[in-house]
């Protein structure tokens, strides 16, 4: 049976959970799966929590990152995987109609309208004055002793409900796993997809209710996927492009949103013919705070895992993040002095590379914090550089970051700033001769 499926994947759920290293063959983020086995796949820097209810919240809140950025930018959905098209795949709504059915432990039920007499309730006045003896008042106005109110009766064989015991089954059966060890009944007969979409669209259409217009509408998501993808029997969800959600998230957490105004722009001054407007140069993220400017250039890249200098960023990185710095300096006027850059890579904070060795010879951390300084990069031909001409490395804690990215605190700001200005207390970098 299907929902057995189900049931084993809640007793391995930690066995199905995989943090990737992000090197060849080893950088999708989401979930594959299929009937019989399903894989979490976590970005890499990622501490998985110890305990099984966190996981589960750590999944979810995986599928919500990558939902929330998948729909923003259409670039994350390209894959490299021979059948692309199972991207579609409708995460969201499998967790909103999970979710909706925990939270209620029912099945949406309709609601026949009846109507009867009474003195008080809620009036069909048309049926009141057609049904109804009225008393007539000296003056000409009607007064009705009695009234015919609407009530409703609940109806569970109506067709909306046979297609939410669906749903709820398909839901569980996918991705029921990650929330309990339980499989709903197999449902009813029930309309078939095609009429059912047409029956939840035509709902919608008449219906105010939030809660029910967005449980409606998962359904219909649902539908929609099942009804294309009927004969597939393997579905992902994710993306091999998770760099550009690294980039995102800290542009969300730190950045400022008129960024454009940063931007160096180019353009070529034609002997012959109308000038010609380059795309600009763009960075990642320019955070303000405390009245100073910090110039981040998000980087997905492995070395807070490896610790090898190979997996840091190259002279083409660090030259664009000077001529950022040169840009806002004297496009801008922004003084040196209060004008600093950095790449932000991802790091876990838990088990890293960062340590040296104590007097009795076990290990002591260097980094700490969720957010910590791992060095600089520099130019030679520069042999008197600027702040932002000592490009700082950065790294911060994945699974912080994915849970905070949104209204990032003060107190985080405050914290990059300070690892950003450590430039400040280094003594300059030894050069060779140029």
């Amino acid at each position: 049976m299907r929902g057995s499926v189900a049931m084993d994947l809640q007793k391995n759920i930690r066995e199905r959970c995989h943090v990737n290293k992000n090197d060849e063959g080893d950088s999708f983020v989401g979930v594959k799966a299929d009937t019989d086995d399903a894989v979490i796949y976590f970005p890499i820097g990622y501490q998985l929590p110890p305990n099984d209810d966190d996981l589960r919240a750590d999944i979810n809140n995986l599928f919500y990152v990558l939902a929330a950025f998948m729909k923003e930018d259409r670039l994350i959905e390209e894959s490299k995987f021979a059948a692309p098209r199972t991207v579609d795949f409708p995460m969201h709504a499998y967790l909103k109609i999970i979710r909706d059915f925990l939270r209620t432990g029912r099945y949406y039920i309709e609601t026949d309208p009846q109507f009867k007499t009474d003195t008080k309730g809620n009036a069909s006045w048309p049926r009141t004055v057609r049904e109804q003896r009225a008393l007539v008042q000296k003056n000409g106005s009607l007064i009705f002793t009695n009234m015919t109110v609407r009530s409703v009766t609940p109806n569970a064989n109506k067709k909306i409900t046979q297609i939410h015991q669906y749903c709820v089954y398909e839901a569980f059966d996918k991705m029921g796993w990650l929330y309990v060890a339980y499989m709903p009944e197999k449902p009813g007969p029930h309309p078939n997809n095609r009429e059912a979409i047409y029956i939840l669209e035509k709902k919608l259409a008449s219906t105010h209710n939030d809660v029910e217009q967005e449980l409606f509408s998962a359904m219909v998501s649902m539908l929609k996927y099942i009804d294309e993808k009927s004969s597939e029997k393997q579905y992902f969800f994710g993306t091999d492009f998770f760099e550009r959600i690294w980039e995102k998230m800290i542009d969300k957490a730190f950045g400022i949103d008129e960024k454009e105004r940063y931007f160096p722009r180019t353009r070529w001054l034609l002997d012959y013919g109308p000038n010609k407007s380059k795309t600009p140069l763009q960075p990642d993220s320019i955070m303000i705070y405390n009245g100073k400017v910090y110039v981040l250039d998000a980087k997905l890249y492995r070395y807070g895992y490896t610790g090898n200098p190979d997996h840091l960023p190259n002279g083409p990185d660090i030259n664009k993040q000077i001529t950022y710095g040169e840009y806002i300096e004297r496009a801008k006027g922004v003084p040196s002095e209060n004008l600093y850059n950095a790449f932000i890579m991802p790091f876990n904070r838990e088990d890293n590379t960062f340590f040296e060795m104590g007097a009795d010879g076990n290990p002591i951390p260097r980094i700490t914090d969720n957010i910590g300084n791992i060095g600089e990069a520099v130019g030679d031909w520069k042999p008197n550089p600027k702040n932002y001409e000592r490009v700082q490395g950065i790294v911060i804690d994945t699974r912080f970051l994915m849970y905070n990215y949104i209204g990032m605190p003060d107190q985080q700001k405050r914290q990059l700033a300070e690892a950003i200005e450590k430039v400040e207390n280094r003594d300059p970098v030894s050069r060779p001769a140029t």
